[in-house]
């Protein structure tokens, strides 16, 4: 009951975004599960445009608050699920950002990967402390889906 009083006591567009984070990552979940990657991408390109009200502008920090309250809330979400919601989420509201994966060894020698999204060169979500020993993959600009 105190997490739907916690919920109620957000205005109208926080609400909003927050449940349309959580639907967007629930389905990027079940899609990662599913679906080939270049598919999922391309379906990715497909909702990710702008939307078209200028007046219903959210921003990045906004953003990235809700798929952090929606990934508490949702069990199993992994770095990559989370860096797709944002990616969509900001390309949504016209914040232009990267997709990032990076690959590195653990001690053990296993092959380990993290994505993360950055904008403007800074990492907005999926930062970690050890981060820079991951090598980042090229980027998925330009590449034919």
């Amino acid at each position: 009951m105190t997490l739907l009083f916690k919920f109620l006591s957000f205005n109208a567009g926080d609400r909003h975004l927050l449940i349309t984070t959580l639907i967007l990552l629930a389905a990027m979940r079940l899609g990662l599960w599913l679906l080939p990657f270049r598919t999922l991408l391309k379906l990715l390109a497909k909702i990710s445009q702008p939307v078209t009200q200028t007046t219903n502008q959210v921003s990045i920090r906004k953003i990235v608050w809700a798929v952090e309250v929606a990934s508490r809330y949702m069990p199993g979400v992994k770095c990559l699920a989370r860096a797709l919601t944002t990616q969509v989420l900001m390309n949504r509201y016209s914040h232009p950002c990267q997709l990032r994966i990076g690959v590195a060894k653990d001690k053990t020698g296993i092959l380990e990967a993290h994505a993360w999204i950055e904008h403007q060169g800074k990492i907005v979500i999926g930062n970690l402390a050890d981060l820079s020993r991951f090598i980042p993959l090229p980027t998925l600009e330009g590449v034919k889906l």
